[in-house]
């Protein structure tokens, strides 16, 4: 497990639903309903996402895969003017069961958008999203190439278990997307990303990552990594800029602020879960890190659960004649 493991493990695609449309141009489907990621491929055809907010439009094609970050609308048109049209648009709200877009059979020439909103619910998660731009588009790659011919295949087939292959397509394509995207030079990638690649603060990294609760003291992370304690402390400040305890620290209460939010879940149970013998001294560290006490973080957590509606992703299947 590395950091990139974690902040994806609970961003995942659960009972997709499909809707099909045929619009004429020109056209423009405004995304709403808050999600925080989503994620655009075309498998036919081409258009144009325009972020809220005045940020640029991008283009995407067949080959493409786009992720947008939320939890702004944005629109998806055939041209960035028609975006701005006054009664073009029509509103795709990611969340409503059975959603449709209505529309006239099209033979051919048609664009089609394969969409997936992914509601995050989270720290550990959102911890990614503070490092992408508004929108991230990233061409095809081998990874993925053979990907997208079976989506299509699998929305117009009527199977058994239809419904959780092309879920876990979206989390594929989603992960290749994010993947790529670091890989690229124009990323902006985060400190953690950059030192899992190096020789003693990448296993040092995975080791926190992998046992949170360990009583891991520099020494111990140190023969992980097979280096001297002083070696792994300079190299882990230099790429991270902060001593490897206190990233421990801070992992830990990222972990602590979403195991607080599970039914049943208590302060003292949360402790032992992150490495704290007892609740106090996890909560001395909490309200240190986070600002709040354990207490306090769950009541304003279960407060703002309780005004959204549940589901994590919805799709949309656009179709789109030109």
């Amino acid at each position: 497990m590395d950091p990139f493991d974690d902040l994806l493990r609970g961003v995942r695609a659960n009972g997709a639903l499909f809707g099909g449309s045929v619009l004429s141009p020109p056209w423009a489907l405004r995304f709403t309903g808050d999600a925080y990621l989503t994620l655009c491929v075309p498998l036919r055809g081409e258009g144009w996402i325009v972020p809220g907010g005045g940020g640029e439009p991008r283009r995407i094609r067949v080959g493409d895969a786009a992720i947008v970050r939320g939890p702004e609308p944005f629109v998806f048109a055939d041209d960035p003017a028609s975006a701005a049209r006054p009664g073009l648009t029509r509103d795709i709200r990611c969340g409503e069961p059975g959603a449709r877009q209505g529309g006239e059979a099209a033979p051919d020439g048609r664009t089609v958008l394969m969409a997936g909103a992914y509601r995050v619910r989270g720290e550990v998660p959102r911890r990614l999203l503070r490092v992408l731009p508004p929108v991230v588009v990233v061409a095809d790659d081998d990874d993925c190439s053979g990907m997208r011919a079976y989506l299509e295949a699998q929305l117009s087939a009527v199977r058994p278990g239809r419904q959780i292959v092309v879920d876990r397509l979206l989390d594929w394509l989603l992960v290749c997307t994010l993947r790529d995207w670091f890989d690229r030079p124009e990323a902006a990638r985060p400190a953690w990303y950059r030192a899992l690649g190096d020789d003693a603060v990448g296993p040092a990294l995975r080791a926190m990552h992998d046992e949170p609760a360990r009583p891991w003291t520099l020494a111990s992370l140190a023969a992980e990594a097979g280096v001297s304690r002083s070696t792994l402390a300079k190299r882990f400040n230099d790429l991270l800029a902060e001593p490897p305890l206190a990233y421990l620290t801070e992992w830990r209460m990222t972990l602590a602020a979403d195991l607080l939010a599970e039914p049943g879940a208590t302060i003292a149970g949360v402790a032992r879960r992150v490495g704290y013998a007892d609740a106090f001294g996890f909560s001395a560290a909490f309200k240190r890190v986070r600002g709040t006490s354990p207490s306090a973080h769950r009541a304003a957590v279960t407060a703002a659960l309780a005004e959204v509606a549940s589901g994590s992703l919805v799709g949309v299947a656009a179709e789109v004649e030109q």
